[in-house]
């Protein structure tokens, strides 16, 4: 009797095993998102005659219904993510298509819509659902894809790409690339295969570009990187963004000037400090020793996401988990690499650290999905 109650409480323990430092390393992310954006802000508004605390109450808001929907999704078995994936896929294909007609114009592009008191970016949940998209249609295929069931991975993904492309969001783009080929490899396309892709998606990149596919401002950011000393007008703007946000970074030293001082945050030298480039308040204000230590918490967080997909029982599980992975960890390199000069300038947010109240909410429902997966694979 005692063996059995022992068997029954090991395949409990197994089944509901939820990582708890992945949650609360999230959660930590969240709040000290919530403080950099406040200390980013603050003397803006201060100096404006506004409310000093509109962003720190409107981001605290976006982290609490976050971490409440993150622990919702983690209390589900990830399996029956497969009767949504599909209705949520159909839903992100109307969201992207309707941003057309109701969507809202900012900095050349057209990805959102105004609710009034939140902005809605489609494309940002779209990167999830794809996820799990992908994620049901391989695990309905135990016995692997034939190359017919590539063909429809690829038209599946294409579709929203190409509308994701053309609002344009070429960051967003980037990312569900990324994440639909590392899951295929894990699915098991084989190699020869993937490098074929990966060469006609660099040919089809080239081709974009020679035949002025791309807007001008986003051929520019990529000239402008290339060209970081570059005298040339046309790139002043873009080049003023990153070489005051390193300067920013730069002048933090080791040690930092402290929440909320530094000369670049407290002048508003850096655009767009609170969302893209919130990295060099963090970078100004804590220096190289608080940097560092953000930086190694999602280091960690990506870590355990690795960890939990590569512990899965299943190839559901598996996939969830890395394209999760692959979601965060790129979006976390992309963002800080930019801010340094070293990766091209996107609109790519730092996850969970900079404002917004869509990615705010994405990031936390893939940490949600990932710990559900968690739960039943004993990490």
């Amino acid at each position: 009797m005692s063996d059995t109650l022992a068997a029954i409480t090991s395949r409990l323990h197994t089944r509901d095993s939820m990582d708890y430092s992945l949650f609360w390393a999230l959660v930590g992310l969240g709040v000290t998102g919530v403080i950099m954006i406040y200390s980013a802000t603050r003397q803006a508004l201060v100096n404006a005659g506004y409310n000093p605390h509109y962003y720190l109450e409107r981001q605290g808001l976006f982290l609490i219904i976050g971490i409440v929907v993150m622990f919702t999704i983690s209390r589900f078995d990830y399996r029956r993510f497969e009767m949504v994936a599909t209705p949520l896929y159909v839903a992100s294909l109307l969201g992207l298509a309707g941003v057309f007609v109701l969507g809202q114009s900012a900095l050349g592009a057209q990805r959102w819509y105004n609710l009034g008191f939140i902005q809605i970016q489609p494309s940002e949940f779209t990167v999830l659902f794809i996820i799990l998209a992908v994620a049901t249609f391989c695990a309905r295929r135990p016995e692997g894809l034939s190359m017919r069931d590539v063909t429809r991975l690829l038209v599946m993904t294409g579709v929203p790409l190409l509308l994701i492309v053309k609002q344009p969001d070429l960051g967003t783009s980037i990312i569900i690339v990324l994440c639909v080929a590392a899951m295929m490899v894990v699915a098991g396309v084989p190699p020869r295969f993937m490098a074929f892709l990966a060469i006609a998606g660099s040919v089809s990149v080239a081709a974009a570009i020679y035949l002025d596919l791309l807007k001008k401002y986003q051929v520019d950011r990529f000239v402008s990187f290339l060209n970081q000393g570059s005298t040339n007008a046309n790139l002043a703007p873009l080049l003023y963004e990153v070489n005051n946000a390193k300067s920013a970074i730069g002048s933090g030293g080791l040690h930092g000037a402290g929440l909320f001082n530094g000369l670049q945050t407290v002048l508003g030298y850096v655009p767009e400090q609170r969302t893209d480039f919130i990295f060099t308040a963090i970078g100004e204000q804590l220096g190289f020793i608080g940097s560092s230590l953000i930086v190694l918490l999602l280091g960690f967080v990506a870590f355990r996401m690795f960890m939990v997909g590569r512990n899965a029982k299943d190839q559901m599980g598996r996939l969830i988990a890395l394209g999760v992975f692959i979601f965060f960890a790129f979006s976390c390199f992309e963002n800080i690499g930019m801010t340094m000069g070293i990766m091209p300038v996107t609109g790519i947010p730092l996850p969970l650290l900079s404002y917004g109240g869509s990615a705010e909410l994405v990031f936390f429902a893939a940490g949600g999905a990932v710990l559900s997966v968690s739960r039943r694979s004993g990490n």
